[in-house]
């Protein structure tokens, strides 16, 4: 981008700006909702199979940006092929989710070398580079990751669900524990890394199990381990813009945005109108995901409601958590036009 060129909307946001509409993307755009996501799908044999496919990856992320225009576009993966790439098997069951090999009742965690991990992410990083070519310089693209408690509990239980096993292998392995998050954390900012090398404008970490953990459980597992995780990013000369979501912070939110050096913070669907942050942290989301399935005066009435709590701060328009595969195209082609007339 040349000097003369202005920043796209989103980036301009994650520097602090205010924009009027505000830019709107969708965690989960690419995905079942859309029947050519579907029939995309059926081209690979497993899911992990499609994420691992620097084509069908670049045809996913394309894919909503052909039918709405969004003000973003992500990478599309999982933030489990972290734990694969450290050499833990993962595969995802129809209609019930992901699987791993569990940690919980080894005596002894290995892994694989964060150098072999990169290399069995190389296809991931190509996909970020096919991406990015075939966008246009006023669509940033958006890699991602899982945070390193998010990431656990899956590799710590097999699966996701409830997530009391991990919490309570939290209290009896600490040290086990918090060695795996600092795996975690080195892995996760070296993947984030190469995604922005390859490309990537900005990065998201997805803390989706951020709830239900008492405060001295939240710094330890949340809050020590991401500055770990941005730290090293920082080291390894990463000055992107990273957007943290931790689904679920609750009265915590607060100190994540205070201790975490964030350019925006993702909100879920629970957090009320004009949360307490401070006023120049950029602010993204949260909408219910619900209303695309809704649609009509409900979802109408959502959008509006999300629009005006945050009018007064930078704020990218999303949802409070990824869309469902039961909300139509037709909804949230009405969304993106309802955000896009806000000015």
């Amino acid at each position: 981008m040349t000097d003369g060129e202005q920043l796209p909307a989103l980036l301009r946001v994650l520097k602090g700006e205010r924009v009027d509409p505000p830019p709107i993307w969708i965690m989960r755009q690419a995905g079942r909702y859309l029947p050519e996501y579907r029939e995309l799908r059926k081209r690979a044999k497993t899911f992990m199979d499609f994420c691992y496919s620097p084509a069908l990856a670049t045809e996913a992320v394309l894919q909503p940006l052909r039918r709405f225009p969004l003000d973003a576009a992500i990478l599309f993966s999982d933030i489990l092929v972290v734990p694969d790439a450290l050499g833990r098997k993962v595969w995802f069951v129809e209609g019930e989710g992901p699987r791993l090999e569990p940690l919980i009742g080894e005596e002894v965690w290995r892994f694989d070398e964060p150098e072999r991990a990169l290399q069995r992410l190389q296809p991931v990083y190509e996909a970020v580079e096919r991406i990015k070519r075939e966008l246009d310089s006023a669509t940033p693209l958006i890699g991602f990751c899982g945070a390193p408690w998010t990431v656990a509990t899956y590799m710590l239980q097999g699966e996701g669900g409830d997530k009391d096993r991990a919490r309570r292998c939290a209290y009896e392995r600490p040290a086990d524990v918090d060695r795996l998050l600092d795996t975690l954390a080195e892995a996760s900012a070296r993947h984030l890394a190469e995604q922005v090398r390859a490309g990537a404008d900005c990065v998201q970490i997805f803390e989706s199990w951020a709830e239900g953990l008492p405060f001295p459980l939240f710094e330890r597992l949340i809050l020590r381990p991401t500055e770990k995780l941005m730290t090293r990013l920082r080291e390894l000369g990463v000055t992107a813009p990273i957007i943290g979501f931790p689904r679920g912070a609750g009265s915590a939110l607060g100190e994540y945005a205070k201790r975490l050096r964030l350019e925006a913070i993702g909100l879920d669907t629970s957090v009320a109108p004009h949360p307490d942050l401070p006023a120049q942290l950029a602010v993204q989301g949260n909408l219910d995901p619900q209303l695309l399935v809704c649609g009509g005066a409900a979802l109408e009435h959502g959008v509006r409601h999300v629009i005006d709590s945050f009018r007064n701060r930078p704020h990218i328009f999303n949802l409070g958590h990824g869309i469902t595969p039961d909300a139509t195209p037709e909804n949230l082609s009405r969304l993106v036009s309802l955000v896009k007339g806000a000015a």
